[in-house]
């Protein structure tokens, strides 16, 4: 079955849709009624710079209920060594930069294109992203952001540049997740690194069937 192209109008296949490789849809762009319209429904996108804009639909999806993240003694740790502090949405722009910067193992690049660097702190202006900074003697050391649709968070990239300034992000995400009205993180890929702080396995159907719920 051919992946779908998108036009100019602000519509999605239904997510179930999608290839084997949770490839949903090709074209579009990335204006916030589109991207607000995608992360309502479970889609996200992710592509090269240069490439057309890439849809995805992922199954299994990572996911993790703030409850169930894994406070490790190493993180208690670092937390205490560094004296890291946190702030949500202080420096939107300079993270999502960082985020696009920092080097990463086994990656040339970065997929965090100017355009898209433009259309989440755009996002953020709006009310629909935000960032969670990690500071360490008044420096911004680490985080994450994403993008909140009623009750989930969806995770789009994080980095740091101390130990741990990156999962003590999280671990304040978690902390903070009631007072932020978020119920569940969708953490979008599996990795073994999201796995050893609490997240797992969902598949699609039942990911969607959950997203459904918060979104009421």
């Amino acid at each position: 079955m051919p992946v779908y192209q998108l036009d100019e109008h602000i519509r999605f296949p239904h997510p179930e849709l999608a290839e084997t490789d949770g490839l949903l849809a090709v074209g579009g762009d990335l204006s916030p009624e589109r991207l607000i319209l995608a992360y309502a429904n479970g889609i996200f996108p992710w592509y090269n710079p240069g490439d057309p804009i890439l849809w995805w639909s992922l199954d299994p999806r990572a996911v993790l209920f703030p409850k169930d993240f894994k406070l490790t003694k190493s993180l208690k740790q670092s937390i205490r060594k560094y004296n890291y502090q946190f702030k949500i949405n202080a420096e939107f722009p300079a993270l999502i930069r960082a985020c696009a910067n920092i080097p990463r193992n086994g990656q040339e690049g970065t997929w965090i294109s100017e355009e898209m660097e433009r259309a989440y702190i755009r996002l953020s202006e709006l009310g629909y992203a935000f960032s969670i900074e990690t500071y360490s003697e008044n420096q911004l050391v680490g985080g994450l952001y994403g993008v909140q649709i009623d009750d989930v968070f969806s995770g789009e990239s994080m980095f740091h540049t101390k130990c741990d300034a990156s999962k003590a992000a999280l671990y304040f995400l978690c902390k903070m997740a009631e007072s932020l009205n978020i119920r569940m993180i969708d953490v979008q890929q599996p990795t073994e690194h999201m796995k050893s702080m609490g997240a797992f396995d969902m598949d699609r159907a039942e990911f969607l069937r959950n997203l459904r719920a918060l979104r009421q």
